[in-house]
């Protein structure tokens, strides 16, 4: 049962799924601190230094198994949790206890370990995205042919497909994900460094050596499965880092926000509804309520992150020469509650992507209460193609289109421009054509044609590279 005495996170107990708390877990992070201690006692042993095959088959042995209440025990007594955690680790791997985190800073282990963890995050992150973006596309090819109301300042416009509008939405991520995909090519580890990132320890060890210890580095980056490093760093990697994860994190946000808010719209004018359980409710007090509940709360979530950026930019814009402790404490909130965010995000926005409810009645309703007015070009030109005069009637048409809309605006009335235009001789020749004319899919230009090559073009490729990682379903816990 949970303590209901304290605080708890909500992005842990609402919103993030269980992968991502587990991939910013202690125990995940101390795991990888006792990986990096192996793989740098290993590389030391192989570079020459005098390191047993019995202290690497101990440290092995006891790489999982970590004594958390003697790591606490130390930590109280030190004060620093590196240390504590060498003390915890030797405590346990004796004979190794000596030649643990030899030649190493702290920002070895938490460092390195950081940057393994937010390239893990990034991966999750990508695989959601991707998921979102194959949702999103099957709801674009089912209706790219479908007219509906395009809108510009929030005034009806031009016709627009539902399709079409759906691939705006995926265009947005497609640039996010290739933002993603540049961040993931150039994630690099700190590597082998030292305290101030000169190295100089380590060359104490491998006396005087310089190459020995540029290999050290290579083998140590490859058993952690890297091959790019940092050339150079004071005592941590660069911060900029942490500010280039979180704009790529924000402007996921970003199109998660202004895809929310097309829904919020759509719903208001009921013409798509975002998904709304047997049993879900909408209101406390006004039983019929249907509220776009997921949606908002995209947005509510998003718009947090997208705050954060401002953040990571004063920490790297803070780090006095070779490195101060004032990225730590906010580095440990920051981080990760970006990404549990983001993950939060995109649960939700693949959940609504893919249950996604449209009503083309009332899309039909409300394309012929606007039609009429946008179709008064066409019908011009069919008259004057008759033998009718241009001038005389655009005039009569304009007059005709502020009688129709006295009755929508002031009487509340159906637009009867149609009506109109039918009992005016004036425009006799158009008659036996306004219907055809009125068609909706007349006015949708290549809407439909774009959703496809868009597609095929520039979606179905990054679908196509991570073909094993769809079929994601998207939950939503309250």
């Amino acid at each position: 049962m949970a303590d209901t005495s304290v605080y708890e996170n909500p992005l842990l107990t609402r919103y993030a799924s269980r992968e991502m708390a587990e991939n910013f877990s202690d125990d995940k992070k101390f795991r990888l601190w006792r990986k990096l201690w192996i793989a740098l006692a290993e590389s030391e042993k192989e570079m020459g230094l005098p390191i047993t095959d019995e202290q690497i088959a101990e440290l092995k042995k006891y790489a999982n198994d970590i004594n958390y209440d003697d790591a606490r025990r130390f930590e109280h007594e030190v004060r620093h949790d590196v240390m504590a955690h060498v003390k915890a680790y030797g405590e346990q791997a004796k004979k190794a206890k000596g030649i643990i985190h030899l030649g190493a800073t702290s920002c070895y282990v938490t460092d390195n370990a950081e940057v393994i963890i937010i390239d893990d995050a990034l991966n999750i992150v990508m695989k959601k995205l991707v998921n979102v973006m194959d949702k999103l596309k099957a709801f674009a090819l089912k209706y790219r042919s479908l007219p509906t109301l395009g809108f510009t300042h929030l005034q009806p416009a031009q016709l627009t497909t539902v399709g079409k509008r759906a691939t705006l939405w995926l265009s947005d991520l497609e640039m996010d994900y290739i933002d993603l995909v540049h961040l993931k090519n150039t994630v690099k580890l700190r590597g082998v460094k030292g305290t101030t990132g000169t190295q100089a320890s380590f060359l104490d060890l491998f006396d005087g050596d310089g190459e020995k210890v540029k290999e050290l580095e290579k083998k140590v980056v490859a058993k952690l499965g890297y091959d790019k490093v940092y050339g150079v760093t004071g005592q941590t990697y660069p911060r900029k880092f942490d500010y280039n994860v979180l704009c790529v994190l924000s402007q996921i946000a970003q199109s998660a926000y202004r895809f929310s808010n097309d829904i919020r719209l759509l719903q208001h004018m009921k013409e798509i509804e975002e998904p709304f359980e047997k049993s879900q409710i909408g209101s406390s007090a006004m039983a019929y309520k249907r509220n776009p509940m997921r949606s908002e709360r995209i947005g509510s979530l998003a718009r947090y992150v997208i705050s954060l950026p401002t953040n990571a930019a004063v920490t790297a814009s803070t780090q006095w020469f070779e490195r101060t402790l004032d990225d730590s404490a906010n580095k440990r909130i920051v981080i990760a509650q970006a990404f549990l965010t983001v993950d939060a995000v995109l649960n939700l926005y693949m959940n609504v992507a893919e249950n996604l409810v449209v009503y083309e009645k009332v899309i039909a309703k409300h394309i012929a209460a606007e039609l009429p007015f946008m179709a008064t070009e066409n019908i011009i030109m069919e008259c004057v193609k008759a033998g009718g005069d241009r001038q005389e009637l655009h005039e009569r048409i304009r007059v005709l289109s502020m009688q129709a809309g006295k009755v929508v605006k002031e009487e509340g009335g159906d637009n009867d421009l149609v009506a109109r235009i039918k009992k005016d001789e004036m425009f006799r020749a158009v008659w036996g054509k306004l219907d055809a004319m009125l068609d909706a899919k007349n006015f949708i230009g290549r809407s439909a044609e774009q959703v496809a090559e868009f597609i095929s073009a520039e979606i179905d490729p990054i679908l196509a590279r991570h073909a094993s990682e769809l079929g994601e379903k998207g939950e939503v816990n309250v």
